[in-house]
């Protein structure tokens, strides 16, 4: 309900007193006199700043000294703190700890197992190598960081009295900075002077948030002073602003002056660090956040850091390894006192102490079990950790540099921001996606138009549409360049001595490492957004042309009829897209320059003639009353309405008659210094549109570049726009100037936007009003149905509406374009509760929105338009290959529900063959009842799917890979965001999700960003499943964070999704790849990476333990400690971090080809609790193979025990290696090169160590030992032997996999051995066999559920011209009745196109009050149930 005025201005004044009794706690003292010493108490939740212009130098250093400076690190150490805080850092991480236990517990002469400094050598150089490679990523930044500290910006000086150059490092808090333009702004600025003379700043925030297209800032209200130069001497205002936050929408704060006054801003006048100047020559400011407290370093999070689904899986199998560990110790403890007591006395090696007593057999087992602990240290893997990291490092390098990612219209390649959760991208169940941007190109493309009722559709311009999508993108390649280059020299061609550095450096968006601004920069900084072909060049309707053509021709009767003709209205609707935005103009030539007034030139005789011809129309009386009215507006304005000529019109002087005529129409330029006498002269602060220069449209949103480009299509051309202004030249050339009173900017909440302007010629205040249908409707005026003229109103109003469906079943985006007319007394009432809102401090915003609420009422339409937001190359293969993975697809967005079902059919999210269910209350009640019922009949169909599917399930290996679907229906999901407020409050979270998960699809329309994020944590949370959310808006940021993995698309809403991000893509399209291929990959990689180092360190360790039971559990080794060490550390580490970065289990092609593949990973089929303790008893098998082998081979022989231990590890080498040869899949020259460099590493190591320790471990003696058994060719047979034994059943069960090909991942790589032409006609069978399979049991088989609907409804079998329907607005009939196919449930009206769920079957009637029935089928394939509940 709309508030009143009075209302408002009751409540502000409440307000307004309340905040006078607060002023102490708010007011900030100012001036202080000579003779004065004034008391500070400084408020704890406000940021206060004082001038550096020394007449606040006390209280500047005071305060200033409280505040960081403006020098930035973003580096995490100092040469000091590096040692200390990278420990700490490290050993936050449980292992190192253990290690650093161990180490500890070596020291202990009584436990003591190795030399110390042997101990310490794992955990010495894993701390080393990680320390190493955060010393270099922090020497990056370092450097990065002082290159931006260095840059060089101009600050004011109060000493030298000017500006002088300084380094950003250098500025403070409270200093005055001037940049100009092309410059990079070097800190939070509050704007207090620009070189516009309308006090107006341009500035691209592409470094900030990726947005190309300007900004407008405004100079604080009260400093405009375009004649006179801004002196920060002068300047004698305390500025009392909010707390430095990371919110770069929300700054406000307010000056206080010496005479108490206080003088209100917000974010509009605020420039933000990382921005860049543009179209403002000069621009200078108070500095208000400085450094690390302004809004883009507290925006720097810099990359995320998860923890990854394998990884905690893998941190319980470690807690496993622990626990087999102290069962291990306990057994040599054990061992160890049984072993003890089997001596009649004393042991003779024991040695008594100085007191002459022996250690107990207890005493000593305990002391054993510590010392076994230090023996089998390797169990738990110390090196696994760091091998994850190098593994996953290379994992992103290869992501990475994967050509098929790259854009080239951006030059963008994929981006991983979090760098540990690659292994995520290959076990993702539930992808969650926006639609416009993401599924969408984000190109708006004006395509059709209902005015008054009457709907032009727009044929030829769909034909240029259609031809579009034949031309290739090249063509528009090629147009770009070509603009940017004029524009670029007409940039160089100003201030080269001062813009030189400031190009150079705004090349690289330093804020955001990685994904700066490199090719695609020198493009932005010259192209226009939203300025492709494809976009503005719209093809008029001839009718409408024609139609607009002669309302703009008619415009003498608005003077005498005000606005009552239907012609009126076409030119309302025009002049209302031309005007309702905040659209920059430039030129072609100075795309970055805006252009503040018309043409000064001479314009051309054909214009005179035309203009002449116009006045010809006009009667004798009413050119009086213009000129009256002009003179009327003249003494009100106080003169500053000049004339300002056409470029079709004519330059005349002030006693032309013809001349006071066209400045009525053509309008006065408030404040431009333009007069007739200037008419022929150049202006001296904005270059007009030159003849034959094209106009360039800058805007803040594609929606409003569509409709000023499809307003220049019908010749109602947008020509200037200044910040009080705005000139749109008619299709007949003349210019109309409206003044701009007030401009309602466009938010989330009211979802629309406003402009008040004073016509030139009625000089009515009109209000201009564009926004979503379901904003605009309900603000309609409510005519009487008496009046024949109101009941238009209404049937426009209804057909409208009806146009409105029709363009959302197209799929097109619709706007609502209405109008008010303000009477003068009522726009003083508004503009004064305006003003006081405006200059608030407290609940600002608050009052802002409630004047915009009042104004925006009883509101005329004028019309509406469909947008088409095309879909992007790729998306309907993408979702379709993604669902055959198993993939359930959610879409959540914000647009209208017929335009996203239209959508979601035309990318393939819904099939023609799915049961659609449509779900619309606003009743809990009734939302409970439908998901009950909803649920029971899926269930039904449901447990008949999952019985046929189980005919398809083989016990196989791991890997196995289900049908997509079973037999029987397939059923999707399509819910507002009314709904699924009633489900998040009405605790129905669990049943919404217990029909949802039955569901193939799921489209939630109408979404907030709240209603995105709860919906993705609900899911994640509840079903315990693996999400990834995808969008490329700011709007998407929540849904991104609060998803396991989020992916953001890199494209015309800006960089806040991509910052936001896990990753980052430029198209939906790759998401196809990335998952499919490059998930598949990385998980598979890890998994078996992981599985292997838990084997190769149980097989390693469980040779030492079984020696204990034959050197009774002494905890005594048989093999050098050195080479022992080194066995981890060095021979056998390189191989599998290769095996984790480089193996390909299956080729990228067979992958795309079979989506279904991807089934694996979301099934941990890789790494599960199977897999795991399989390879456990396989390392248990083979290291009792590669001991007793050996001790076999050498019973009864007099080696010494480095003799049998060096075979023993020789073997184990080989044995380890060997089995991960088994398990590579691809082999390439690094795999080659690393297998054999360890082996001969490894020799060579052994050979050196025995040749050169003579007494490297006392009291042992490796010396020689190596030589002496490659010397014997019993250590060969020995060395060959035992692999084969060990890895024999291994490789069996491989083989017998291989031949009987028991699981799809196996066949998979048998394709990949066939040649191309082999392999796609076997993948395209496999597809053909999977399909028939779902399709084994026809759907007629399947008995029909009983669902009570209304009468007359029966089945409706779609097929394949589906027809979604889903009523949003319910008439009745003339006669009140309820229309055919809809009845009537407890005073809702219910939609029975196909069928209905009553509320419950008590209160279930039709139209005469009987029980429906239904004999129909309604889950037919095809079906869709439309569960649209309306409250009338």
């Amino acid at each position: 309900m709309s508030l009143s005025v009075d209302w408002i201005r009751h409540r502000f004044g409440k307000l307004a007193s309340r905040e006078a009794s607060e002023t102490n706690s708010e007011t900030t003292p100012l001036l202080r006199s000579t003779a004065q010493k004034r008391n500070w108490i400084y408020p704890y939740n406000k940021h206060i700043v004082f001038p550096n212009n020394g007449l606040f130098i006390q209280d500047f250093k005071k305060f200033t000294s409280n505040y960081p400076g403006n020098k930035i690190r973003t580096t995490k150490y100092t040469l000091l703190s590096f040692l200390p805080k990278n420990l700490l850092e490290q050993f936050y991480r449980l292992a190192n700890l253990y290690f650093l236990f161990l180490v500890i517990l070596n020291w202990f002469p009584q436990m003591e197992v190795f030399h110390r400094e042997i101990t310490m050598l794992p955990l010495v150089i894993v701390l080393t190598v990680i320390a190493v490679k955060d010393g270099l990523e922090d020497c990056r930044r370092y450097s990065f960081d002082r290159k931006v500290n260095n840059a060089r910006t101009r600050a004011f000086d109060w000493k030298h009295k000017d500006y002088v150059e300084r380094c950003w490092k250098d500025v403070r808090v409270g200093d005055f900075v001037k940049v100009v333009c092309n410059e990079i702004i070097p800190a939070d600025i509050l704007l207090l002077h620009t070189s516009d003379v309308n006090g107006v700043c341009h500035i691209e925030t592409a470094n900030l948030d990726g947005e190309t297209n300007l900004k407008q800032r405004r100079v604080v209200r009260g400093f405009l002073s375009p004649d006179s130069p801004f002196v920060p001497e002068h300047f004698n205002s305390t500025i009392v602003c909010e707390k430095p936050n990371n919110d770069l929408n929300r700054f406000k704060g307010y000056m206080e002056n010496p005479d108490k006054k206080k003088i209100g801003f917000d974010r509009k006048s605020l420039l933000l660090r990382g921005c860049t100047v543009r179209n403002t020559e000069e621009a200078a400011g108070i500095v208000v956040y400085a450094g690390h407290e302004s809004k883009a370093m507290l925006n720097n999070s810099g990359p995320r850091y998860k923890r990854s689904k394998l990884e905690r899986r893998m941190n319980i199998d470690v807690f496993f390894c622990v626990g087999l560990l102290i069962i291990m110790c306990l057994i040599g403890a054990l061992g160890h006192v049984i072993w003890l007591g089997s001596f009649p006395d004393w042991p003779p090696f024991e040695v008594p102490d100085e007191n002459g007593k022996f250690t107990s057999p207890a005493l000593a087992g305990f002391y054993m079990f510590f010392t076994m602990i230090i023996l089998l240290q390797v169990l738990i893997p110390i090196s696994l950790y760091v091998s994850i990291e190098l593994v996953k490092v290379g994992q992103v390098f290869f992501l990475s540099s994967d050509i098929d990612f790259y854009d080239e219209e951006m030059d963008k390649l994929l981006q991983c921001r979090a760098l540990n959760i690659t292994e995520d991208l290959g076990q993702i169940q539930y992808i969650f996606s926006d639609k416009t941007g993401t599924l969408t190109e984000n190109k708006m493309v004006f395509r059709r138009c209902t005015i008054g009722g009457t709907e032009f559709s727009h044929q030829e311009n769909a034909l240029r549409l259609a031809a579009h999508g034949d031309v290739d993108s090249d063509e528009e390649e090629a147009v770009g360049p070509q603009r940017g280059h004029r524009s670029r020299l007409q940039f160089n061609s100003k201030n080269k001595s001062t813009r030189a550095f400031r190009r150079c450096h705004s090349a690289k968006a330093y804020y955001y490492g990685g994904y700066g601004r490199k090719k695609s920069e020198a493009r932005r900084d010259s192209e226009v957004a939203f300025s492709s072909p494809l976009e503005t060049d719209v093809t008029p309707d001839k009718k409408l042309m024609k139609i607009a053509r002669e309302a703009a021709n008619q415009m003498e009767m608005w003077c005498e009829v005000r606005y009552s003709s239907d012609s009126a209205s076409y030119v309302d609707f025009f002049l209302a897209l031309a005007i309702c935005n905040t659209v920059v103009v430039s030129t072609a030539t100075e795309p970055r320059h805006r252009v503040t007034g018309p043409s000064l030139l001479k314009p051309s005789i054909k214009s005179l003639e035309k203009l002449h011809s116009f006045l010809q129309k006009l009667k004798p009386g009413r050119i009086s009353q213009v000129l009256s009215s002009i003179q009327s507006n003249s003494d009100q304005t106080g003169g500053t309405n000049q004339i300002s000529p056409s470029p079709s019109g004519t330059s005349v002087g002030e006693e032309n008659v013809a001349g006071e005529c066209s400045s009525s129409v053509s309008g006065g330029f408030k404040d431009s210094g333009v007069s007739s006498k200037a008419s022929t002269d150049s202006g001296d602060y904005a270059e007009g549109v030159k003849v034959g220069d094209e106009i360039c449209y800058e805007a803040e949103s594609p929606d409003e570049a569509a409709l000023v480009h499809a307003a220049k299509a019908y010749n109602f051309t947008l020509m200037s726009r200044t910040p009080d202004h705005v000139t749109v030249r008619l299709p007949q050339g003349v210019l109309l100037t409206f003044e701009v009173l007030h401009t309602l900017s466009f938010d989330s909440t009211r979802k629309r936007m406003s402009v008040l302007v004073r016509h030139p010629i009625t000089r009515e205040i009109i209000v201009y009003t564009k926004g979503a249908d379901s904003a605009i409707m309900d603000l309609l005026e409510n005519p009487s149905q008496e009046n024949r003229k109101e009941n238009k109103i209404t049937k426009n109003a209804s057909k409208t509406l009806k146009h409105l469906n029709w363009y959302a079943k197209d799929g097109l985006r619709t706007l609502c374009i209405a109008k008010k007319v303000l009477s003068e007394k009522s726009y003083e009432q508004w503009s004064n509760i305006r003003l006081e809102a405006e200059a608030a401090i407290e609940n600002r915003d608050e009052l802002l929105m409630e004047t915009a609420l009042n104004l925006e009422t009883n509101l005329t339409l004028l019309g509406a338009t469909g947008i088409e937001d095309r879909l992007q190359e790729g998306v309907p293969d993408t979702i379709e290959a993604l669902r055959e993975a198993g993939i359930q697809i959610w879409v959540l967005t914000g647009d209208k529900q017929e335009t996203a079902v239209n959508i979601a059919y035309s990318c393939k999210l819904l099939d023609q063959r799915d049961t659609v269910f449509t779900i619309n209350t606003d009743s809990k009640e009734t939302c409970e009842s439908i998901l009950d019922y909803t649920i029971e009949e899926v269930k039904r169909y449901a447990a008949v799917k999952n019985t046929r599917t189980k005919l398809f399930k083989v016990p196989v290996d791991v890997g196995t890979v289900y049908p997509l679907e079973g037999a029987g229906p397939t059923f999707g999901l399509v819910i507002d965001g009314n709904t699924l407020s009633l489900v998040f409050e009405g605790n129905l979270k669990m049943k919404f999700l217990e029909l949802a998960k039955h569901c193939r699809s799921v489209l939630c329309c109408r979404s907030t960003p709240l209603q995105k994020s709860t919906v993705v944590k609900l899911v994640r949370d509840k079903l315990k499943v693996m999400t990834l959310s995808i969008g490329d808006g700011a709007n998407d940021v929540n849904m991104i964070q609060a998803a396991d993995v989020g992916i953001g698309i890199s494209g015309q809403e800006g960089m806040q999704a991509v910052m936001a991000s896990d990753f980052a893509i430029s198209h939906f399209k790759h998401l196809k790849k990335l998952l499919l291929v490059h998930g598949h990959w990385c998980y598979t990689r890890l998994s078996n990476m992981i599985i292997y180092f838990f084997y190769k360190n149980v097989a390693y360790v469980n040779l030492l333990f079984w020696y204990q039971f034959f050197c009774g559990f002494s905890g005594a080794s048989m093999i050098d400690y050195w080479l022992m060490i080194f066995f981890n550390l060095f021979f056998t580490s390189l191989p599998p971090i290769i095996f984790g970065i480089m193996d390909k289990d299956i080729s990228a092609e067979t992958l795309l080809g079979l989506p279904e593949l991807y089934k694996s990973g979301q099934n941990s089929e890789g790494y599960k609790w199977s897999t795991f303790w399989i390879a456990m008893l396989d390392a248990f098998y083979q290291s009792l193979i590669c001991f007793f082998v050996p001790y076999l081979t050498y019973q009864g022989s007099d080696i010494d025990i480095f003799s049998f231990g060096t075979p023993i590890n020789t073997l184990a080498l080989f044995t380890i290696l060997l089995h991960l040869a088994i398990e590579i899949k691809t082999w390439t020259v690094v795999h080659w090169v690393t297998m054999i460099g360890s082996v001969i590493f490894y020799f060579i190591v052994a050979i050196v160590f025995s040749a050169t320790c003579i007494s490297c471990n006392h009291p042992s003696n490796p010396y020689w030992i190596m030589e002496r058994e490659m010397a014997d060719p019993v250590f060969y047979l020995v060395c060959i032997i035992t692999p084969v034994l060990a890895l024999l059943p291994r490789y069996l069960i491989r083989v017998i996999q291989g031949t009987f090909v028991l699981c799809p991942l196996l066949k998979a790589r048998q394709l990949d051995k066939l040649d191309k032409e082999q392999r796609d006609e076997e993948i395209s069978e496999w597809r053909e066999r999977t399909r028939s399979r779902e399709a084994t049991v026809p759907l007629s088989n399947l008995s029909p559920p009983t669902s009570p609907t209304s009468p007359g409804n029966s089945g409706h079998p779609l097929g394949r011209t589906l027809t979604f329907e889903a009523p949003l607005n319910v008439d009745l009939g003339n006669d009140g009745t309820t229309p055919p196919g809809r009845s009537m449930l407890n005073g809702t009206v219910t939609e029975n196109i196909y069928t209905s769920i009553p509320v419950s079957s008590a209160d279930r009637t039709g139209d005469g009050g009987k029980k429906a029935e239904d004999d129909s089928d309604a889950f037919c394939a095809g079906h869709q149930r439309s569960f649209s509940i309306m409250t009338i």
